[in-house]
């Protein structure tokens, strides 16, 4: 009886790897068309939808101006051989989707990527930050008061999940602001207490 479950184990495992070995891996979309369409689902109101080089050169960049899917169609023919991005900026997240020019032919990335934002809060003298990470890049964080650095550290926690507290002086009113660096982007928030 212990041989059979052992073969019956050793099926279903062989079994599963078997399934995700004949599974489509075809990392690219290709598409021999001037004309190109970029979609993304659940959008709202105030998202940013930007088309970069790879480099981090800005091309396009426009407001979502209704909630939804949003579809635009765009020319990509005039872009010079190279990899691009697409990305849509929400509130909490950044959806990204990469795609190659090649001769006139677009090649899109059939997996989407998602890099989380930091969230800043802050509770009276307290300022909070959370931010989800996978790519463990380390994260620069910079506290200023009236325009001057109070406090910077930079966290190389190897963590999925960052949470820091920072507490302020009750004394020191005023105007403060928070700037975090994290994956070649800048984010700002200022507050007063």
């Amino acid at each position: 009886m212990k041989t059979i479950k052992k073969y019956l184990v050793v099926a279903l495992m062989f079994g599963t790897l078997l399934g995700y070995a004949n599974e489509n891996n075809t990392p690219v979309k290709t598409i021999d068309v001037k004309r190109v369409k970029v979609e993304f689902n659940a959008v709202k109101k105030g998202n940013t939808l930007t088309i970069k080089q790879e480099n981090g050169v800005t091309l396009y960049t426009s407001k979502i101006t209704e909630a939804g899917t949003f579809s635009k169609t765009f020319d990509f023919s005039a872009l010079a051989s190279g990899s691009y991005i697409a990305e849509l900026e929400k509130d909490f997240e950044i959806i990204k989707k990469s795609f190659k020019v090649e001769n006139g032919t677009v090649l899109f990335s059939e997996k989407n990527e998602t890099e989380f934002k930091p969230v800043i809060r802050t509770e009276n003298e307290l300022v909070l930050i959370s931010k989800i990470s996978f790519n463990n890049n380390p994260l620069q964080v910079t506290l200023l008061y009236k325009n001057e650095v109070i406090y910077s550290e930079t966290i190389k926690e190897t963590e999925a999940i960052l949470n820091r507290v920072y507490r302020l002086s009750k004394e020191e009113k005023g105007d403060y602001k928070v700037i975090i660096h994290d994956n070649y982007r800048t984010y700002i928030q200022d507050f007063n207490i």
